[in-house]
């Protein structure tokens, strides 16, 4: 027989064990399952998976535990992992809706159309975001303060109106979370945090079937947790069931190592399902294979694609920034060097200053964030350069978003 079919995929070990892939790539990572790399793929041997389950399988962890990936928090996370792989290139329409609060430029309604939902409306103040929403969807935008009575009603009327009696599947949103403080042993928030409190509004107002809210990984550590803990205690007063991680979205084909926390709630008592991890360190998509063929491409204004004019003493100090550092010691999350042969660093637009691009001697263009990014070349931005950086620094990425989509579309169909 041939040697490579003895061999087992990771999804293949997961089932025979009843655990989590992300479960099975820890077991390998640690060295308790051994396994050989074919073609940048962990293969497994049948022996192997034999020897792991008669010396170590009492050290296995229940599928729905893992820690958090945040160093400075004690929280364990239940979580609930689904396998997403099968239908991952395999995408059809669905029946399901989508709409999206803080919606920006549309990341996270990208990715839920990528996944077959019907996106029915979004809504944001940002005027530059907006114009890049309407020519991308089709679908209604609402645009303007999310404070304004008159412009919730308008974005709730309009998502009952697209909807014709039917509840809305998912309601998703990125709120701002600044506004959170200590006063003693109590929460309070001040008048920045009423965008988290108009989310719940809208949320209570439209009873979703389920909620998808993202933030950036610092969340966890605020107030030492307790702002997190508020977050799904007020959803669960809502009547939502919560489940809440840490997703990287280089785990999902994203070229670029970009953690979010991500809240998953629904009120139809379903489990709420996060995608399992597509690929692995060492497999991930690399900067160069994201943009390399731009290098070739000539300045296209049409396409997002125009480089920067640096002067020639700034293209000096550029080229000499290594790879994954900064240009400047104070702006360490931004003018930082993105790493060629691995994804890329966090892709941000902080103060005008954007990464560096790693083989020419400037910042990247709109086109290559947007790559980095995972938006598809077809989805044009609209504005100013600048804003148009903002747009894409600001978004979430679309394949980290379409993962979540297909989690809660099996959610859904599980009997």
């Amino acid at each position: 027989m041939d040697t490579i079919t003895k061999m087992l995929r990771i999804e293949d070990v997961a089932a025979k064990l009843n655990v989590s892939q992300k479960s099975v790539r820890r077991y390998i990572h640690s060295g308790k399952l051994k396994s050989n790399k074919i073609g940048g793929v962990h293969r497994i041997e049948e022996s192997e998976l034999q020897h792991f389950i008669n010396l170590s399988l009492h050290e296995v962890e229940p599928k729905e535990v893992v820690k958090s990936s945040t160093r400075k928090s004690t929280k364990t996370d239940i979580v609930n992992w689904i396998d997403i792989s099968d239908e991952w290139e395999n995408i059809k329409p669905n029946k399901f809706s989508s709409a999206d609060l803080f919606c920006g430029a549309g990341g996270m309604a990208k990715g839920f159309e990528m996944a077959g939902f019907n996106q029915v409306a979004g809504l944001d103040w940002f005027k530059e975001a907006g114009m890049t929403y309407r020519h991308n969807f089709e679908h209604p935008l609402i645009e303007g303060d999310i404070t304004s009575t008159e412009v919730k009603k308008q974005f709730i009327d309009t998502v009952k109106n697209k909807l014709k009696g039917k509840d809305l599947t998912v309601l998703s949103g990125g709120f701002p979370c600044q506004g959170f403080s200590m006063s003693g042993s109590r929460i309070v928030e001040d008048p920045r945090n009423s965008l988290y409190k108009d989310m719940l509004e809208i949320i209570n107002e439209l009873r979703p079937q389920y909620i998808v809210a993202e933030n950036v990984k610092g969340l966890r550590s605020m107030l030492k947790g307790k702002v997190e803990d508020k977050i799904k205690r007020d959803i669960k007063e809502l009547g939502y069931e919560v489940n809440v991680t840490v997703l990287n979205s280089a785990d999902y084909y994203v070229p670029q190592k970009r953690e979010r926390i991500i809240f998953i709630a629904n009120r139809i008592e379903k489990n709420n399902y996060h995608p399992s991890p597509l690929l692995e360190e060492g497999s991930y998509i690399t900067t160069r294979e994201a943009i390399s063929d731009l290098i070739t491409v000539e300045d296209n204004k049409d396409i997002n694609h125009i480089r920067t004019k640096h002067k020639e003493e700034m293209k000096i100090r550029l080229a000499a920034v290594p790879e994954g550092k900064s240009l400047y010691d104070n702006y360490s999350d931004s003018w930082k060097k993105c790493p060629w042969n691995e994804a890329s660093c966090t892709i941000k637009e902080n103060h005008g200053g954007v990464n560096i691009h790693p083989i020419e001697p400037r910042v990247i263009t709109v086109r290559e964030m947007a790559r980095l990014q995972s938006f598809p070349d077809d989805f044009i931005f609209k504005g100013a350069k600048g804003k148009q950086m903002v747009q894409i620094g600001n978004a979430v990425p679309p394949l980290l978003a379409k993962a979540i989509a297909l989690g809660i579309k099996k959610s859904i169909e599980e009997k």
